[in-house]
């Protein structure tokens, strides 16, 4: 009997750490840009709730894009502004003065 070689790892196999690997694989994040914007500027739904297609960003609201819809709806989240028929924003100021306001009504 000869001895069972192992084949060569491909590139995508490469990628994946395996179980007896003692390096493994971290994540990384992006920091948000929410605390370095200025009060008046504008951020968009995907800019302010986690969003599947930027599994890597930092959003500064910690519920999903229809949840912050409905809070919108209902009054107890800043109003967006309408900046065209399809375009809708939130100013920073407004989302960091409720944020603020959360804070301070948990403590």
């Amino acid at each position: 009997m000869s001895p069972q070689t192992t084949p060569p790892r491909t590139a995508i196999a490469q990628a994946i750490p395996s179980a007896n690997n003692a390096t493994t694989a971290s994540a990384t994040i992006t920091p948000s840009v929410f605390d370095h914007l200025p009060d008046s500027a504008l951020l968009r739904e995907a800019d302010l709730v986690r969003s599947p297609k930027r599994p890597h960003a930092t959003p500064p609201l910690p519920f999903s894009a229809p949840t912050l819809w409905r809070m919108a709806k209902a009054g107890t989240f800043p109003k967006p502004i309408k900046l065209s028929q399809r375009v809708t924003a939130w100013k920073v100021g407004d989302v960091r003065a409720w944020i603020a306001a959360q804070t301070n009504a948990t403590i």
